[in-house]
């Protein structure tokens, strides 16, 4: 009987840690099944082709997000960045009459650099990415709005096109620009020296400065990668709306942030994985999508993405006191 009892505790709390550490995933079936019958027409073909598509232009982003997050910081101009580098992009391809071979390789020039200086920005001012990013951010757009002029930039090569319209073996290339960026990024953080670096720098910063790690140069470095995967983003919203607006690109870092908290990338650094992120960024996106099936109001879809944005990181609290509470349960063992 004693056995018997042992063993059962034992199932019990190994099916409690699986379902702790997947819980963004069963969040997601529930929503896949709840939404099936909400929107009659949510779980069609058509409609999650269009939804995967969506949510590829942020789930690209979230990928640079994550570096910032894991190492311990936050980027929350990212939005912005695509609002400046979007409208700049169009202007070198109609005003400047710039072929997309040559224009594609400045902007993401560009966008290298615009988290290069939030980066050096971090640094020298030493202050919390959160408030300089967020300057920068109003920065970012307002040069946007800047250099557009209020116009719609319009009269593109057709070959460009392609990259944010066109398939590949019936699979939208932004969807498989994602899925690229998405396996790059997880080898980077899991299978390599400068991805133990990141989670050593988020773990605990001194702790890597003491192990040898360049702190100042790692934080610049990791928002020029923001920055450069932001940018490849600019290229396909641009390729997919098929006109320089200012509009494009705006509130993308919010859709970002909740995604990463949801597939448990935490806010205070250190953790963080790309299949959780990639199951948050579906999160949002079934959200977004069966909303607008479901004919929600806009304010109400507001009002949903920003609770969802609070339980998030909620949840990411709770997640850090449950395991600093089991580190010293077992060292009091």
């Amino acid at each position: 009987m004693n056995n018997q009892s042992t063993f059962f505790n034992n199932f019990g709390g190994q099916l409690g840690s699986i379902m702790k550490k997947n819980v963004p995933f069963l969040i997601l079936v529930f929503l896949l099944v709840l939404f099936s019958f909400v929107a009659p027409n949510f779980m069609t073909f058509g409609n999650l082709r269009t939804l995967i598509r969506q949510v590829s232009f942020s789930g690209i982003s979230a990928v640079g997000l994550m570096f910032v997050m894991i190492s311990g910081g936050i980027d929350l101009s990212i939005g912005s960045q695509i609002v400046f580098s979007n409208v700049l992009l169009a202007i070198m391809m109609v005003d400047w009459k710039l072929q997309p071979a040559v224009a594609i390789p400045l902007i993401l020039l560009v966008g290298t650099g615009l988290g290069a200086i939030n980066g050096f920005l971090c640094i020298k001012l030493k202050i919390h990415p959160l408030i300089i990013t967020l300057g920068t951010s109003a920065i970012f757009k307002g040069m946007g709005y800047i250099i557009n002029q209020s116009r719609n930039i319009m009269g593109f090569p057709d070959s460009f096109r392609w990259f944010g319209q066109g398939y590949v073996w019936g699979i939208p290339v932004p969807v498989i620009v994602m899925v690229v960026v998405a396996l790059i990024g997880s080898f980077i953080l899991t299978r390599t020296y400068f991805g133990r670096r990141v989670f050593a720098l988020g773990g605990n910063e001194e702790a890597a400065r003491l192990a040898g790690v360049n702190i100042n140069g790692m934080k610049v470095l990791l928002f020029m990668i923001c920055g450069f995967i932001s940018s490849i983003t600019t290229v396909l919203l641009l390729s997919r709306v098929f006109a320089g607006q200012t509009i494009t690109g705006q509130g993308l870092e919010f859709d970002c942030l909740t995604a990463a908290l949801l597939g448990g990338v935490s806010f205070k650094g250190g953790e963080g994985n790309v299949f959780g992120l990639m199951v948050g960024i579906i999160i949002i996106g079934v959200l977004n999508n069966a909303m607008q099936l479901a004919t929600f109001p806009d304010f109400s879809q507001t009002v949903v993405k920003g609770s969802v944005l609070l339980i998030a990181v909620a949840f990411d609290v709770y997640q850090k006191n449950r395991k600093a509470k089991e580190t010293v349960a077992k060292v009091a063992a």
